[in-house]
């Protein structure tokens, strides 16, 4: 009796992508202050973790969803101020370099798969 291969997608660390999303926005009048919370709040929604204040990450199961997601960012976008969106692999993720001071941290380490979806 054969028995199949297990034919379920394997997870690849070059398919695997993060999104960030690095923004400046004013801050001076009060409502700049709300449309700035308001954004930063959205991205938490979508599951986004802050890594820095105005930078903020998520782990995406391809770029597919990435799209998805910047679509999603881009219909929600304060109306002034700069928004950036950078992707790239799990890959190239496993070689954040960070410094807290003078002190390297720890490479940052990738969310189980439980914790994917």
């Amino acid at each position: 009796m054969s028995r199949e291969p297990d034919r379920a997608p394997r997870l690849s660390a070059y398919r695997i992508m993060w999104m960030m999303v690095m923004f400046d926005l004013p801050v001076v009048e009060k409502s700049e202050r709300k449309e700035a919370t308001r954004f930063r709040n959205y991205l938490l929604d979508l599951g986004f973790e802050m890594a820095q204040y105005s930078v903020y990450m998520r782990f995406c199961k391809g770029k597919e969803q990435v799209e998805a997601y910047a679509r999603k960012i881009e219909n929600h976008l304060p109306p002034d101020g700069k928004v950036n969106m950078l992707t790239f692999t799990d890959k190239q993720y496993e070689n954040i370099k960070t410094f807290r001071g003078r002190r390297a941290q720890a490479s940052p380490k990738n969310p189980g798969q439980l914790t994917l979806f």
